[in-house]
């Protein structure tokens, strides 16, 4: 971010691009526990609070009061130097700990409308009393605070309530300038080290309070921290000393903070100073989205491969029933039972019988009317075929889910899923056969529109028998239904209607109507074993699980925002 985009407020570009990253990282869900997922939890929602608390109300506002945060260790004396800087009590003190459990604010009386109106960490409902409850943020006038300021005294950093412990962090980093209060025995400890590096990776300006330091000691303990600030990169920070003085009415005595107050004073009086910290802050905390989002965006594709590896489970085990339907259907061992009774009362009625008999004798159109004289046998014959397609193709979807079930209960990821899907995916959807009757349905019918347009346009019409396309249709969907032929004419269901479609189409145009017959067939049957397969991809996306696709909004957002700074 350019100082003169500090200086003269965003442009609209700015702010909807970061309108727009906070969208995108919301949107975000984290379903599976993939490795390093806790980090990524915690990573959006610090980057949502920054933007929520600190990003977008500073922007909109740049001439705001500045909002400083008072962080530190438990017993570091936060509250009490929050008290001797407002020059009243507005924060408990004592031995107690925590005694921060809801944070506080200080500021002017002239700026008290701005800090109650929520501009900045507006999750927090504000209260006008100290009363300390979680979820409110206390601001409190005082004539003592410096005009342009807020004061924020917060739960300690190292706090073992971990609500106090993550508020306080989401605090820290909705600051436009950090004052961290430490004391002489304990300004080494590792966990505000921490906080310290944070805030010199984002560019905060800092400044340090080192409480109740011995005077006998002080040069030596001051030199020390002095060179542990060099050493960790954070030279430019300001360093305060408070010796060791008594706490009266919980501020502490004489003018030992005057120091700090006047490094507050001077900022917020001098606009080049002002702007450079406001700047500054703006600019890490933006900085900081180039690695933070793509970081998220890594763990977002671990998501998603997580989900593509259950999806390739699923399309395994309907796969694999696709191509169990396909054999049983190749080899003829669907034609038995009903079907072959129903086949012999078919091939029995006279005009097919005597057509069967003509063996390759040239078929000869009758004068008299096309065959409609056994719709009995046509009827149960195709009844016959449509249950035992049904039944198979239940069978193969009842076969594919509890594979799929299987093939998921192996991972912990689909374990997880089939336990919140709000049904049973072990077995086949109740209306399965439903839908299975209605394809076989509309394969029959396509096939009669193939006997039509083939035997009209591929053969004379002197060589169509007496006929009628339902008859021939039925006799193509027995031979769909089996191409072993090793058998006999009279033996084998598949091959007897082998012969008199020949003397009908020819076997070339028979070649090409089988064909087409058996590809419909497997793509109503692939289709509706598709349908099936959706039951479990539903479950996947129900539960929120990110696809690829937000994987790019979260890089182009990031681009997006680089552009518009």
């Amino acid at each position: 971010m350019t100082p003169r985009a500090v200086d003269e407020g965003p442009g609209p570009l700015l702010d909807a691009a970061l309108v727009t990253l906070r969208e995108r990282v919301a949107a975000v869900r984290f379903v599976f526990d993939t490795p390093g997922v806790g980090d990524a939890r915690e990573a959006q929602r610090e980057i949502l609070g920054q933007l929520d608390n600190y990003v977008l109300p500073r922007l909109r506002e740049l001439d705001a009061p500045l909002l400083v945060v008072i962080a530190g260790s438990t017993g570091a004396g936060k509250s009490t130097l929050v008290n001797s800087l407002a020059r009243a009590s507005v924060t408990a003190t004592g031995v107690r700990r925590p005694t921060t459990r809801a944070p506080f604010l200080a500021c002017h009386p002239d700026d008290a409308s701005w800090f109650e109106r929520r501009n900045v960490l507006p999750g927090l409902t504000r209260v006008r009393d100290a009363a300390g409850r979680e979820g409110t943020l206390a601001v409190i006038a005082a004539e003592g605070v410096p005009r342009g300021v807020g004061l924020l005294d917060t739960p300690d950093i190292d706090s073992v309530v971990g609500a106090h412990h993550k508020l306080a962090h989401e605090l820290v980093a909705a600051a436009d300038l950090w004052v961290f209060m430490t004391t002489a025995a304990r300004y080494a400890d590792a966990i505000p080290w921490n906080l310290l590096h944070a805030a010199r990776e984002r560019g905060v300006t800092l400044g340090v309070t080192l409480n109740r330091v011995p005077r006998d000691a002080a040069q030596e303990i001051l030199e020390h921290l002095r060179a542990m600030l060099d050493d960790g990169g954070l030279a430019e920070a300001e360093l305060f000393v408070v010796p060791e003085t008594q706490v009266s009415g919980g501020m502490l005595g004489g003018k030992v903070v005057e120091p700090v107050r006047s490094w507050l004073t001077e900022i917020v009086t001098e606009e080049d100073r002002r702007a450079a910290v406001v700047r500054g802050t703006l600019r890490g905390v933006l900085d900081s989205f180039r690695t933070r989002v793509p970081s998220l965006a890594k763990q977002v594709e671990a998501q998603v491969s997580v989900a593509e590896t259950l999806r390739e489970r699923v399309d395994a085990a309907y796969e694999a029933a696709l191509a169990e339907i396909d054999e049983t259907l190749r080899n003829g061992s669907l034609l038995r039972g009903e079907v072959i009774a129903r086949w012999q009362d078919f091939v029995t009625t006279a005009d097919l019988h005597r057509a069967l008999q003509a063996g390759r004798r040239p078929l000869r159109r009758r004068a008299h009317a096309p065959r409609h004289g056994a719709p009995e046998q046509d009827r149960a014959l195709e009844v016959a075929l449509t249950n035992a397609l049904v039944s198979l193709i239940r069978s193969g979807a009842e076969h594919a889910a509890e594979d799929a079930v299987g093939r998921w209960r192996a991972d912990p990821a689909g374990s997880g899923l089939l336990a919140a899907a709000p049904e049973s995916l072990t077995h086949a959807s109740p209306q399965l056969p439903h839908r299975a009757a209605q394809a076989v349905s509309t394969w029959r019918q396509h096939v009669v529109n193939l006997v039509r347009s083939e035997g009209t346009t591929k053969r004379s019409v002197a060589r169509i028998p007496s006929f009628d396309p339902e008859t021939l249709a039925l006799l193509l969907m027995v031979g769909a239904l089996g191409q072993s032929g090793g058998d006999a004419a009279s033996a084998s269901p598949s091959a007897l209607p082998q012969r008199l479609l020949r003397g009908i189409f020819g076997a070339e145009s028979l070649r090409t109507i089988a064909t087409k017959t058996r590809t419909e067939l497997r793509a109503r049957v692939s289709g509706l074993l598709e349908e099936e397969a959706t039951r479990f991809t539903q479950a996947i996306e129900a539960a929120g699980v990110p696809d690829e696709s937000a994987v790019v909004q979260l890089y182009q957002a990031t681009y997006t925002l680089e552009v518009a700074r």
